[in-house]
């Protein structure tokens, strides 16, 4: 974990056409708009246009050629001189800040997440897998289910009680408001632009076999059900739904948004939908009691990672999972029939870090063996949803089904354990494990493409009120000179190590600064959200070749790290890129990665191979430089 913070890739950074109409929000709970900045955090800073600019002129350098480097260095100039475009765009960034407490956050909410079209699914959405199980009976998939609740809600009482223990960077406090975000929140879609919707309930919604069901986890009397009452609850949820319904609604979710958001409306004209809908939108989270999928038929560990990997991402696809699925939900746990456990989370609300301690929390909390202390004496029956569904539904149905299974067998994964060494390895040689691992991942693509390879890194800004996101630029002109003079014959081990260290230290500072507010990407994107806002041209500088290139992440990256033997997973940002999500463990360092099947370029196995050699490769001539002290 970098700087004791978990990292989380936001999506597409603002590579989409970024809407600038104000965000829409419904709230149902005090708590959804909590006291504004009650932990007295900084404002979120507006960089000095200089040194953005200064900086953006060498993260883009690796990607042109000297002439084309050229041409940018005049735009440059000629943007940020003085009475020049830039700075009169900086005049009015400057002048908003003065009036929001973030001046990005309503900005990224809407641009990177509610305006943003595709579908949530692959594109947006992580899964989160965790530690596999093996469940012999319906009753202990039942029991770890409840389980996973009662975890929950405990979870939740300790977010809506302020007992998390504020997180820290250094002496810095971080922004705890995404905790309160987690739990009773849904997206909900929308003609061009989605909302979230912000609730408190005492019910979860259950999906089996496509069926949804509400099911209360306090009884008439108001006591929280224990263990074995949520259980009897599950167990009559599949007695209800003993076979699949073909009227799926919850596949529906996995649309592209404005095809969903017609669905929706057509779906509202019914009360009785409304109703259901209403019911699904104010649960505290989803629990999705999928069908085997052949998990322990493998003995091999990274196959079961890699069907794990697409249960949590997408479910597998309608003819699998896919279908009984709530996409929209902030938290969707899943409790396969035989052990595949995990959950999605949709990821406007929050960045990673309230999910992954959630996640350790769930697992401790099962490995401990807790049950809940309450028992009701008067549990309430679980409620079917019932949707009425028109021919229009039903035919938005049919091609949702379709559009989820082209996604499916469009993405690639690649999910494994590299058992050589782990982060202690790293240490040992007074390195910084994640600018190492982020240089591994430079040094494959660059084995693998003889390109330069532009790579996101997300840092969290939570040092400041409302703070998500800045963007790790880690392809540099040390990791391209680094990648060089591995693949070198002719480098010296001593030259290898310096170009490693160097590179390592460049990664290492511009994480600094992104973390501090002060990467280029949001100040950029900033400039150019306000001059859309005041109707002022869109300088050239946005669609010349080294903002476009640099800002075409062809490796998408984060670090999650758990304590368990759990992983993150999603797609990757661009048609032509790769996504790695790691977990660097003591010991070990699991691996998620993704590509596009359609892309003839990419291929989940040849990078793994590369990642793999260039780990072992770093290990070595570290290894050398240590025996040549001797």
């Amino acid at each position: 974990m970098l700087r004791g913070i978990n990292k989380i890739c936001g999506p597409r950074s603002f590579f989409m056409e970024p809407y600038v109409s104000s965000f829409q929000l419904s709230s149902h709970y005090s708590s959804a708009k909590p006291a504004a900045n009650a932990q007295n955090l900084p404002r979120l800073p507006v960089p000095k246009l200089s040194d953005t600019l200064n900086k953006y002129l060498k993260t883009v350098k690796p990607h042109l050629k000297d002439e084309e480097f050229a041409i940018t260095s005049r735009l440059i100039q000629s943007f940020g001189a003085e009475g020049g475009v830039g700075q009169k765009l900086q005049a009015l960034l400057e002048k908003r800040a003065q009036e929001h407490l973030n001046w990005l956050e309503e900005w990224w909410l809407l641009t990177a997440y509610l305006g943003y079209r595709d579908p949530v699914v692959v594109y947006s959405s992580p899964g989160l897998v965790f530690p596999f199980r093996k469940f012999n009976t319906q009753n202990e998939q039942l029991k770890y289910a409840a389980k996973t609740l009662l975890a929950a809600l405990e979870y939740k009482s300790l977010i809506d009680s302020d007992k998390i223990p504020t997180e820290m960077m250094g002496k810095n406090p971080l922004d705890m408001l995404q905790y309160k975000k987690i739990f009773g929140t849904c997206r909900i879609p929308g003609d061009k632009t989605d909302k979230l919707s912000f609730n408190d309930s005492k019910y979860v919604t259950v999906i089996h076999n496509n069926h949804i069901f509400h099911v209360d986890l306090w009884g008439a009397d108001n006591v929280v059900l224990s263990e074995d009452q949520i259980v009897q609850q599950l167990k009559q949820v599949i007695e209800l739904s003993k076979t699949p319904t073909d009227n799926a609604i919850g596949v529906l979710t996995s649309e592209n948004r404005d095809a969903w958001a017609k669905a929706y409306q057509l779906l509202t004209k019914d009360q009785v939908n409304r109703e259901s809908l209403a019911d699904i939108e104010k649960s505290i989270v989803v629990l999705c009691l999928d069908s085997a999928v052949g998990l322990w038929d493998n003995k091999d560990k990274n196959a079961r990672q890699n069907i794990a990997a697409a249960q949590t991402i997408h479910g597998g696809g309608s003819r699998s999972n896919g279908s009984n699925r709530w996409f929209d939900k902030t938290v969707q746990f899943i409790v396969g029939a035989d052990g595949v456990t995990g959950l999605t989370y949709e990821h406007s609300p929050a960045e990673g870090q309230p999910i992954a301690v959630l996640t350790d929390f769930i697992i401790n909390y099962i490995d401990q063996g807790k049950e809940g202390k309450s028992v009701s004496a008067s549990p309430k029956p679980p409620v079917p949803l019932k949707f009425n569904v028109t021919n229009e539904v039903s035919a938005l149905i049919r091609t949702a089904n379709e559009s989820l299974d082209r996604l499916v067998s469009n993405l690639e994964l690649n999910c494994f354990t590299y058992d050589k060494y782990g982060k202690n390895f790293i240490k040992s040689q007074k390195l910084s494990p994640d600018s190492y691992l982020q240089m591994a991942m430079q040094y494959a693509f660059y084995r693998l493409h003889k390109t330069p390879g532009a790579h996101y890194e997300s840092a969290a800004t939570r040092m400041y009120i409302g703070g998500r996101t800045e963007t790790i630029r880690s392809c540099s002109i040390e990791s391209v000179e680094f990648a060089k003079t591995m693949l070198d014959s002719q480098s010296t081990p001593k030259q290898k190590f310096a170009a490693l260290q160097k590179a390592i230290q460049g990664h290492k500072d511009y994480t600094v600064q992104a973390l501090q507010g002060f990467g280029v990407d949001r100040h950029l994107l900033g400039l150019k959200l306000i001059a859309k806002e005041n109707g002022i041209d869109i300088p050239e500088l946005y669609s010349d070749a080294g903002f476009v290139r640099s800002a075409h992440m062809r490796i998408s990256t984060s670090q999650v790290a758990c304590k368990c033997d759990g992983f993150m997973c999603y797609g990757p940002l661009v048609p032509d890129g790769y996504a790695t999500c790691y977990n660097p463990r003591d010991n070990d360092i699991n691996f998620a990665t993704s590509a596009f099947v359609s892309n003839p370029e990419t291929a989940c196995d040849k990078y793994r191979a590369a990642l793999e050699q260039s780990l072992q490769d770093m290990h070595d001539i570290l290894l050398q430089n240590t025996k040549a002290k001797l």
